[in-house]
């Protein structure tokens, strides 16, 4: 079967969080479709106004005007708002300084990905580092005495800190290229200095900080390294994540310290001693195993804990509540606006928002605990290489299948058993049940709360992946061999699963093609994954139901990416060999036997996936089944595609996909010496 590799985990804690592919391209339209537009050249100008107050008030105006608005955000950037608050990073007021850092980092995450690339083409590094310096500063003398400190010390500490720190955190995953120039300023020791000062502090910032060490040490050697190797970081990080400080309300700050803002700093903390595992002696944290002693008791509970469905629902009742203030007057220049005004429902929603965005932490995190498939194999040496291709295309590579033993991966002992998954999951196939403000309106509308939307279906797809991972995992030849169900509720749990599975996909819906509907799609291609690992699993127990097959078949034959008809065809396979469905078997095998007829018109390795789903399910003659394959003149048709699939793995490059050309070479020798076994039993 085709494997899933470990996938590098996706690091953006808050993906784009307003999505905007819902909107037709081009300034036109998002000026038609923007409420605010007659704001935006009095807010253009006030940026350049000789009066500071103006100034300051212009940047706070565009935080307003973006909040949950793509269509305002893209007009604003038509007018290179992102140059023009970087300029004001290099104000003469403070203030003016500090508000700019507020509507950029905004920016940041409503906006996501373009705009911090044309933020780090900007040159917004030169200014920002000039301030790590400064900060640092402020920050010691703060901690040291409070009183003494400059008077704007505490903003200073807390939110321009805030936004300088979201800002590199955002744009550290914005290219490789970026993310080499913030390795080089330095951040460790600067972030660090936030976290070791856990208990005198605002969580705000503290998590703030968390978070962008996480994203740091996510498969960046630099950093990892540099916090790995420095064991009083490690003991910081795992007093945090273990929660052995008590909570704690700094400065009679109580407001912003809420079990949330807790929860969220551990899972983060967690995650970046995951990042930087295995830490070495003398740290007291080289003597903790990450995954068992710490990762698991501490994020099950925060997956296991959340009901999404009561999170939409709350989310809709505090839309209804929240009153309509007319937009201009948030911007009157009498009394200029604050930033952090926010009415008790935007707060709230905020909250909410947060702790979605915590589950979905959690949930990726727990990806990259389950993805226990063995890691690519090693390169082949030159020399075998060189070997390899001075053999004839046409005859003698039919014998390197006879080598092909000698080449299985290493595989992972088993460590698991299906009676020991109801741990992680229940939880996770409660997590990808969709609610109503999981995706966008299928008509091209906007969600009603787009952060909620996009954190939802953040969760839901992570989710996915984390059971695609684990059944995966579960499903590889190694752990297979000789399995047997223990009992009676192992046996029970596949049909089970698969049902929740599918009845989430059904919520989902098939309408994924439409504008801002991508996130439909990418449920769909991933969901398919955890549906081919639980057929493995719970091969020949599993019923293939009518309606489920005909979907998979219309999945396999409208996708437009060959690993998704993979998927579909591995799942078809197992589901092709459940005992007494011979009307089953029969519609699976005409599709898949369908494939191999145009073996020009499918992609190289849906159609080997489809010559190898065919070979598995006709292996055992005896099974009752075995009926379609002789009614059906099956064999016939395999002979008949075996110079097709002979040319197509010909076709297939030796040193460029050397895997790929590997697997095609070996499913054109079992389809050879399947169709002379079959010839021989003369049936």
């Amino acid at each position: 079967m085709g494997k899933s590799q470990k996938k590098r985990q996706m690091r953006r804690h808050n993906p784009v969080r307003v999505p905007d592919s819902h909107l037709p391209k081009g300034l036109d339209s998002a000026s038609a479709s923007s409420s605010k537009r007659e704001a935006i050249l009095p807010i253009m100008q006030k940026m350049e106004s000789p009066d500071a107050a103006e100034r300051k008030w212009a940047c706070v105006a565009v935080s307003n005007l973006i909040q949950n608005d793509p269509s305002t955000r893209r007009l604003l950037q038509g007018k290179d708002i992102v140059g023009t608050l970087i300029t004001r990073l290099s104000d003469s007021e403070e203030e003016v300084v500090v508000e700019a850092a507020g509507s950029l980092r905004n920016l940041c995450i409503d906006g996501g990905y373009d705009i911090c690339a044309e933020m780090y083409n900007k040159n917004i590094l030169s200014p920002l580092k000039t301030f790590i310096p400064k900060i640092s500063g402020i920050l010691s003398q703060y901690l040291e005495n409070p009183k003494t400190a400059p008077e704007n010390a505490q903003k200073l500490v807390y939110e321009f800190a805030d936004n300088v720190i979201t800002i590199l955190w955002c744009l550290s995953e914005t290219s490789n290229k970026a993310l080499n120039a913030i390795n080089q300023i330095g951040l460790v020791p600067f972030l660090m200095s936030f976290l070791g000062s856990k208990d005198k502090l605002l969580l705000s910032t503290i998590t703030s900080a968390a978070q962008s060490l996480y994203v740091l040490t996510d498969d960046n050697p630099p950093i990892s390294n540099e916090v790995r190797s420095n064991g009083e970081y490690t003991a910081c990080l795992l007093a945090i994540a273990r929660g052995d400080e008590e909570t704690r309300k700094p400065n009679g700050k109580g407001k912003d310290v809420s079990d949330d803002r807790e929860t969220a700093l551990r899972v983060l903390c967690t995650g970046i001693l995951r990042n930087v595992s295995p830490i070495p002696p003398p740290s007291v944290a080289a003597m903790v195993d990450i995954d068992n002693e710490l990762i698991l008791p501490t994020l099950l509970p925060v997956i296991s804990s959340v009901s999404l469905s009561e999170i939409s629902q709350r989310v809709q009742e505090l839309i209804a509540q929240e009153d309509a203030v007319p937009e201009m007057e948030k911007l009157s220049l009498k009394g200029t606006p604050k930033s952090d005004h926010k009415s008790p429902a935007e707060l709230e929603l905020e909250r909410l928002e947060r702790h979605m965005r915590t589950v979905q932490l959690a949930v990726e995190i727990l990806t990259g605990v389950s993805a226990t498939l063995p890691d690519p194999e090693p390169e082949v040496e030159d020399d075998a290489e060189a070997q390899d291709d001075g053999m004839d295309e046409d005859g003698d590579d039919e014998a390197e299948g006879s080598d092909e033993e000698a080449d299985i991966e290493p595989q992972p002992q088993r460590n698991a058993a299906p009676s020991a998954l109801p741990t992680i999951v229940e939880p996770l196939l409660a997590l990808i049940q969709p609610t109503p403000l999981s995706f966008p309106p299928t008509a091209g509308a906007a969600s009603p709360h787009p952060p909620t939307t996009s954190a939802l279906s953040a969760i839901h797809i992570c989710a996915l992946e984390c059971l695609n991972n684990i059944f995966l995992s579960l499903a590889t030849p190694a752990q297979l061999q000789g399995r047997g169900f223990a009992s009676d509720a192992d046996r029970e749990a596949g049909p089970k699963i698969w049902d929740a599975v599918w009845r989430a996909l059904a919520a989902v819906g098939t309408d994924v093609d439409g504008p801002g509907q991508e996130r439909r799609r990418d449920v769909w291609q991933i969901g398919v994954g955890v549906l081919w690992g639980i057929a493995i699993l719970w091969k020949g127990i599993l019923v293939p139901q009518v309606e489920q097959v005909n979907v998979l078949v219309q999945l396999c034959t409208a996708a437009s990416d060959p690993a998704v008809k993979v998927k579909c065809i591995g799942t078809l396979e197992c589901l092709a060999q459940h005992p007494q469905s011979i009307d089953g078997n029969r519609m699976i095998s005409q599709f898949l036997v369908s494939l191999l007829a145009q073996p020009a018109a499918v992609p190289t390795e849906p159609l080997l996936q489809a010559a190898s789903a065919l070979i598995d399910i006709y292996s055992d003659e005896t099974a009752p089944y075995d009926v379609v394959f002789r009614q059906g003149g099956y064999l016939q048709a395999l002979t008949a595609a075996v110079e097709p699939v002979r040319k197509v793995v010909r076709g297939i490059d030796r040193k460029r996909e050397r895997d790929l050309r590997r697997r095609g070479e070996e499913v054109r020798d079992n389809l050879v010496a399947f169709v002379e076994y079959r010839r021989a039993l003369r049936l």
